[in-house]
């Protein structure tokens, strides 16, 4: 008994050790500690960020606030009216949908979300996109306050990676469309003269701008892979492509098969900057295809229930069971952050904390600077999103928690939240607008 308890000591010991070299080591941002003057300078930024649909801001010195848009308040009204002029069909065979189940009148069905963000602090105003099922909008308003203009207003529009320009003119953003491709757009600021400056059957998306250099414009891009019915199965590895407006060319600045290169940006120092992360190639095996060939008699029996299901409901107004179950929550093991799936389950249970804040991306998600010569230089690891702030000042989150990193690769702790989808900092302190 004693050998078998000196044989776990050591191998606990062993564990330890080996997951201690694993662990990113300083000068990484992930493990370096704040100074007090980056900690105060965390607390005076402007921030905000998307979470599930919603988006949430940091003015200085305050607390985290949910924006409360005008526009998303009357659209929640009419779909509480029309839950109410519709709900005499709860529980009837006009609200049996044709999968057997029952339709929902409530009015979460069809919400309104958030998509990106970005601050105009040349009028200290925050720029957002709002879209639901049919349409989609552009928006202004300053944090904290009740006004609310609306910019852009449009059938079908669906805009993410909103990115103002250096002064302030134009708006660059990912324009989604209901094929499966991204097209990068460019509209005025004031939400007029839309036009997509990419095509092809490609993902473009993430535009970032280059300071002191007109008609340029640096965008991420992934190649799509259909089946023959024209259905998206694949994505490959993005890239990192320029766009000279000018002829309308573009060009490859960062590829390797090996990595997806994710929104790109240029310092005011002029290194480009980025998030490197592995690719996963997609592969359909053997394990697939004898999964698929198990499960295949349960699938059948799944579908001839709901069929009967569907019968049911119709003619007796009674299920097949006696409850639909509560409504399911999301699956922390199934999140999207930079248009990939990851298990942050995963992450959370192996990945070391930084300032206390648990990262919901591996230490692999690396936030990467490059210098004109092509010297690459690793800033941080777990990094999901990140902003440049005034100064330049890189803004960055692990999903969990927003830092802000100084040139010595210290960090310091701004906020922190449940889950952090995309962070924007504003460009310029109150005192300079």
């Amino acid at each position: 008994m004693h050998i078998l308890l000196g044989l776990l000591v050591v191998g606990v010991v062993a564990y330890l050790i080996f997951r201690a070299r694993q662990s990113p080591q300083a000068p990484f941002a992930a493990v370096a500690a704040a100074n007090p003057e980056l900690a105060e300078e965390a607390a005076r930024l402007d921030i905000a960020f998307v979470s599930n649909g919603k988006l949430f801001y940091r003015a200085p010195g305050d607390t985290v606030r949910q924006l409360e848009s005008a526009h998303v308040i009357e659209a929640q009204d009419r779909r509480e009216r029309s839950k109410q002029r519709h709900g005499w069909k709860q529980n009837t065979s006009f609200g049996v949908s044709a999968n057997g189940g029952m339709r929902s009148f409530e009015s979460a069905d069809a919400p309104t979300a958030f998509t990106s963000a970005t601050y105009d602090a040349g009028v200290g105003a925050l720029l957002y996109f709002l879209k639901d099922e049919t349409v989609g909008g552009l928006f202004a308003c300053p944090p904290g306050a009740k006004s609310e203009q609306r910019l852009l207003l449009k059938q079908g529009l669906h805009l993410e990676d909103l990115n103002l320009s250096p002064d302030a003119q134009l708006l660059a953003a990912t324009s989604v469309q209901g094929d499966g491709t991204a097209n990068i757009a460019l509209l005025n600021r004031d939400g007029s003269a839309l036009r997509e400056v990419t095509a092809g059957d490609t993902y473009d998306s993430s535009p970032g701008w280059i300071p002191g250099v007109a008609q340029r414009l640096l965008f991420q891009s992934a190649g799509l892979a259909r089946d023959e019915r024209g259905y998206v199965v694949a994505q490959g590895n993005a890239t990192i492509q320029m766009l000279n407006m000018e002829s309308g060319t573009v060009s490859p600045v960062l590829e390797d098969p090996r990595y997806d290169f994710v929104q790109p940006r240029v310092s005011p120092d002029g290194n480009l900057l980025f998030i490197r992360r592995p690719y996963e190639v997609p592969r359909y095996g053997a394990d697939n295809f004898v999964l698929d060939t198990l499960l295949f008699p349960f699938r059948l029996l799944r579908a001839l229930f709901h069929f009967l299901n569907f019968f049911s409901l119709m003619y007796s107004r009674k299920p097949l069971t006696s409850a639909s179950g509560p409504a399911m929550q999301a699956d922390i093991k199934n999140i999207m952050l930079q248009g990939k799936r990851i298990d942050a389950e995963k992450s959370l249970r192996n990945e070391r904390p930084i300032h206390g804040v648990p990262s919901l991306v591996p230490r692999s998600w690396e936030l990467v600077s490059r210098t004109p010569e092509g010297v690459d230089r690793v800033l941080a690891t777990n990094v999901a999103s990140y902003d440049l702030g005034p100064g330049g000042r890189i803004v960055y989150s692990n999903g969990r928690g927003v830092f802000v990193l100084a040139d010595d690769g210290k960090t310091a702790l701004a906020l922190k939240s449940d889950f952090i989808a995309r962070v924007f900092a504003a460009r310029l302190d109150r005192a300079q607008v």
